[in-house]
Order: structure tokens, then C-alpha cells, then sequence
């Protein structure tokens, strides 16, 4: 297991992650907190009473600090509750993507050894209690029913709640009466399995400072304040989304609306307008649609194209087309910050060239998640930032600003390892604390961090090449009706999958042969912009969306093999 071991820069020994919900709940105790978007709001003080009686709940049924609680739901202001009633309690969060499918979560239930597991009713639905025999209980989110009791203590604990809390709390339940765990830095908080591209996925183990560091570091480059509005639209079983649309939001006292349905553009676009988000938070893959249906299509027309060219008009247009994007996103957020995967060079491109105020970050779940990051006014275009507060980040280069090498980092944001996975957790923390991400990446002078690609995918040319797919791939997402695409080797040939937007080229009236003749007018096209040692030998169709996993990175591994 990794023990952090601070030089003297990192004084967080004292630091308290539970101390910011503490706080922020006795100092925004009658704010708006949490709300189901087009449903109920908790305010702080609502919060503050649900978590106190779920702690009932765990006391009465005998949970103790360090006995891990499972979560399985999509996005709500009772998720939320369940988790800082966990954290609060002392016991560990176990957060599992509602995505995942039904036996990848009795694995993760089973392997975190589970005491109790809230769940959302959708993802209910598929689950089999009798395949998680470790659990003593499961707890239904939405009203926080027994669904499975497998100990009388749970069945009575919620039958006698309120009489519970009116025993404990006889005149009225104050901010006065909060006193939560106190917390250690080196101490379990959170096991979060990554998204898991072989058979299970292994589970980080993150201690409290990562959670206060994270935190911190959202305090002091971030502009939020108590009565701020936020969208939550990242899975918050995904360290991302819990960290930057959550835990430092509700520790600022903000207001968090809950995307309850699976965030189509539509949704996300209808939302924007109606909370008109102070920051928001995003994969790329939101903007991408979000500019690419919405924006660029109006910029296409050869009048447009002609205007752009002319440079006094061309600066009224560029403030007209920013505006445009801005108010699409809501029209009041300090900057859009991007992250969990590479952004789409044509559409950074764009949103440059008419001044949007867009970041790109870098992390990963085994730093909680934040690795690097730059405000946007000093951000270099094609980068994800510099190292953030209180991390050390380093290439693994002879030359880091010419040749790409491993990004390693140390911290402490840094997880204490893999539960129950020691070769795994030496393989990624060496002996002297540094991290081996796994990512490819040149650094200059400055620090700027630009991606290369993850070293695991990268690709090995005839004469010894290296070549990355994610570059290529980003190149032939660009052309005519491509929607997804992955590049593969067979038989030391590059093979392009492409998985076309149907919908767009039947829209222009093309049919099935058309749409393969296109695909090979693409291969010809991408192969003169590409070196010899790159050139795309074939393209093949896929009929459906590429698997994705929850953080929306194409299962690669999956089309490694693809034959055709």
C-alpha cells in the first residue's frame, strides 16, 4: 500500500476533507443544496436531517467505521445524501457506475466486501441478491426502503426511524447538533472501480487527503460561491464528475441540479438554458455534439465561410458566433472545463479562434482525480494544463519536450493502491511514490502537458514507428459522415472501423453502397495528410455504436482482433 510521505510543501497533516461538509451544511443551512432537475430540492439543512437519519440507520443495524457501503444509481440528490451520510459516518464509499452491467456489479459488491448497497430503482431491476451474499441489507434510494433485509436489526432500525430521531433529537434537529468523523489524512474513504476494460475492474483505494486535496485545488482556481448554480451531468460514480460537479460544490455552497436521465444533448442544452450554470463541467464528447449539431452547421454556408475571411467584418462575426456558443451553454458560466478524454481537434480549433473560455484538464481515477490543469486565459491550445497544486508531475523522456514518455506523478492525490491487489498496486506506484500513468506525453518549458496517447495503445509501424491511433482516429472523426472510428493493426497493416452517422448521410439521401464509397473517398483523403509508416491499408463498416466505457473511451481492447 502507497503511504504518502509529505516534504515540507505538502503541510495537510491537519486538513480535514469531512471539515468542508461540516461547514459548508452549518453555514448554508437554509440555501437551496441539491435538486432533481424538474423534481424536489433539498436545502442544506434537509441534507444535514437525511444524513442523520441514514446514519440511524447504519447505527441500528450495526455498521461500523471502516465497513464499506456500496452505491449503484443514477445521478440524484439521494445519491448524493447516501454518499456524505457514508463519509460522515466513517465508513467507506463504494461508488459503482449504474452503467455497468448486472454482474459486473455483484462482482464489485462482493469483492469490496459490502455491508449494505443503496440502489437506484432502474438499476434494481436487473440485480440478483442471492449473487451478493456478503451484503446484510439493500436499501433503496429514492425513499430509502428495505428492499433486502437479511438481519432483523435493518428491517426495525427503518421501521422505528422517525421514532429514532425524535428520541435522539426531542425539541428540534439544529446545525448545532453536527459533529461528524474526524477524519485522517492516510485513512480509507472512498474504493472506486475503474471503468474496466478487461474482464473486472480493480478498485482504487483513495484516503482523505486526496479528497481534500482535489477539493482544495478547486478552491483556489475555481470561481464558485455559496448560492452558485452547477449541473451535474457526469456519472458521480466516476471520480470526475463526483469531484468537480459535487463534493467542492456542495463544500462551497452551491446549488447542484441532478441530470436524473441519461444526458442527451437535448436534455443538457434544455438545462443550460433553464439553470444557466456559474461553471460546467463536461466530457468532450458534450461539447463536441453540442458544437457540431448546433454551431458549425450554420457557420458552413459559403456566405458565412466568405465572411469569415474578411478581417474587420470577420472580428464582428467571431463575437456574434462566441455569444452564439456562450448562450448555449447557459450564458453565465465562468469557463467550460474539459476533460476525461482528448478533445476534437477542429472543434478546440473553433472554439480558439472565437475566444471561448474553454479548459482542458488531465487526471485519472487513481489520483481523485485531478493531475493537471490551467485556467483558460493562460492555456496553451492542444495541452491539458500543468501540474496542479501540491502534485509533482515528470515525462519519462530523454528529450520530454521532443519525445514522448510516460507521464508519471506524485502526491497527495495519489490513491493508497488496489484493494486487495498488491502486484497491481506495485506495478503503478514505484518505491519511490511516483505513479506511472500509463499516458504518453511532452512537456515544455513552461510545464504544459500535451497527450500523445496511452502507451497501451500505442502501435508499432514495420521499421519500428510509433505510431498513435488516437491522432490518426481524431483526423478521420473530421470527415464526411464518420461518427466513431478506431484504428487497428492485422497483419502489420492499419485497418480504419468505422462506425458511420447514419442518420446525417440518409438525411443527404445516400444509401448503404454509397455511404462504403464514401468511407473509401475518406481513406484516400486521410492517407495524403498521413506519413508512409500511418497509411490506413482498408476501412470497415460497423453497423452500431463502438462498446464505451462508462467514462465514454471506446473499449478498444474489444477491436483489438477484428478481422475482416
Amino acid at each position: 500500500m502507497h503511504k504518502f510521505q509529505p516534504n515540507v510543501q505538502y503541510n495537510i497533516m491537519e486538513q480535514s476533507f469531512i471539515a468542508y461538509i461540516e461547514n459548508s451544511i452549518k453555514e448554508n443551512w437554509d440555501l437551496d443544496a441539491l435538486t432533481d432537475y424538474n423534481g424536489a430540492t433539498l436545502q442544506y439543512k434537509d441534507v444535514a436531517r437525511k444524513i442523520e437519519k441514514v446514519h440511524l440507520i447504519f447505527e441500528a443495524s450495526g455498521i461500523k467505521k471502516g465497513d464499506k457501503i456500496a452505491i449503484c444509481g443514477r445521478n440524484s440528490s439521494h445519491w448524493g445524501v447516501t454518499f456524505l451520510a457514508t463519509l460522515t459516518y466513517g465508513a467507506v464509499v463504494v461508488p459503482i457506475l449504474h452503467e455497468f452491467k448486472a454482474d459486473n456489479v455483484h462482482n464489485i459488491v462482493n469483492h469490496s466486501e459490502a455491508k449494505l448497497l443503496f440502489v437506484g430503482d432502474q438499476v434494481w431491476e436487473n440485480l440478483n441478491e442471492s449473487a451478493m451474499t456478503l451484503l446484510e441489507g439493500i436499501i433503496l434510494m429514492t425513499d430509502f426502503s428495505v428492499l433486502v433485509s437479511r438481519t432483523e436489526k435493518i428491517d426495525y432500525a427503518r421501521e422505528h426511524l422517525n421514532e429514532l430521531f425524535g428520541k435522539k433529537y426531542p425539541k428540534n434537529f439544529r446545525k448545532e447538533h453536527i459533529e461528524y468523523h474526524k477524519d485522517q489524512p492516510e485513512e480509507l474513504a472512498v474504493i472506486n472501480y475503474t471503468s474496466g476494460t478487461t474482464s473486472y475492474s480493480k478498485g482504487v483505494m483513495l484516503p482523505y487527503r486526496s479528497l481534500w486535496s482535489n477539493t482544495a485545488f478547486a478552491f483556489e482556481v475555481l470561481p464558485l460561491k455559496a448560492g452558485d448554480k452547477i449541473i451535474s451531468m457526469l456519472p458521480m460514480a466516476h471520480m470526475y464528475g463526483l469531484a468537480f460537479e459535487f463534493l467542492y460544490e456542495f463544500s462551497a455552497g452551491c446549488q447542484i441540479y441532478f441530470l436524473t436521465r441519461m444526458p442527451s444533448p437535448k436534455i443538457i442544452f434544455q438545462a443550460f438554458s433553464e439553470v444557466k450554470p456559474h461553471l460546467v463541467i463536461a466530457v468532450p464528447l458534450i461539447i463536441e455534439k453540442i458544437i457540431k449539431k448546433n454551431v458549425l452547421p450554420k457557420l458552413e454556408t459559403p456566405t458565412m465561410k466568405l465572411l469569415l475571411k474578411v478581417p474587420i467584418i470577420n472580428d464582428k462575426i467571431k463575437a456574434t458566433v462566441r455569444e452564439g456558443v456562450v448562450s448555449a451553454f447557459g450564458g453565465r458560466f465562468a469557463e467550460v472545463i474539459v476533460g476525461g478524454a482528448a478533445f476534437n481537434q477542429e472543434v478546440e480549433q473553433f472554439l480558439r479562434m472565437i475566444d471561448f473560455p474553454y479548459t482542458v484538464g488531465y487526471g485519472m481515477t487513481e489520483c481523485g482525480p485531478i493531475i493537471c490543469y490551467e485556467d483558460w486565459s493562460r492555456f496553451k491550445p492542444g495541452s491539458c494544463g500543468k501540474a496542479v497544486p501540491r502534485m509533482e508531475v515528470k515525462i519519462l523522456s530523454p528529450d520530454p519536450e521532443n519525445i514522448p514518455g510516460e507521464i508519471v506523478c506524485r502526491g497527495p492525490n495519489v490513491m493508497l493502491g488496489y484493494y486487495k491487489n498488491e502486484e497491481a498496486t506495485r506495478e503503478t506506484i514505484d518505491a519511490d511514490g511516483w505513479l506511472h500513468t500509463g499516458d504518453l506525453a511532452l512537456m515544455d518549458a513552461e510545464g504544459n502537458v500535451t497527450i500523445k496517447g496511452r502507451s497501451k495503445n500505442m502501435l508499432l509501424g514495420a521499421s519500428g514507428q510509433n505510431i498513435y491511433p488516437e491522432e490518426i482516429e481524431d483526423k478521420l472523426n473530421n470527415m464526411p459522415y464518420v461518427a466513431e472510428s478506431i484504428i487497428v493493426q492485422q497483419n502489420e497493416k492499419l485497418v480504419g472501423l468505422v462506425y458511420p452517422d447514419f442518420d446525417d448521410a440518409f438525411a443527404h439521401g445516400l444509401k448503404t453502397e454509397d455511404i462504403e464509397r464514401v468511407m473509401e473517398e475518406n481513406r484516400v483523403a486521410l492517407n495524403t495528410t498521413l506519413p508512409a509508416y500511418c497509411q490506413i491499408f482498408k476501412m470497415k463498416i460497423y453497423p452500431e455504436e463502438f462498446e464505451k466505457t462508462p467514462k465514454r473511451s471506446i473499449k478498444r481492447f474489444l477491436y483489438q482482433e477484428a478481422k475482416g
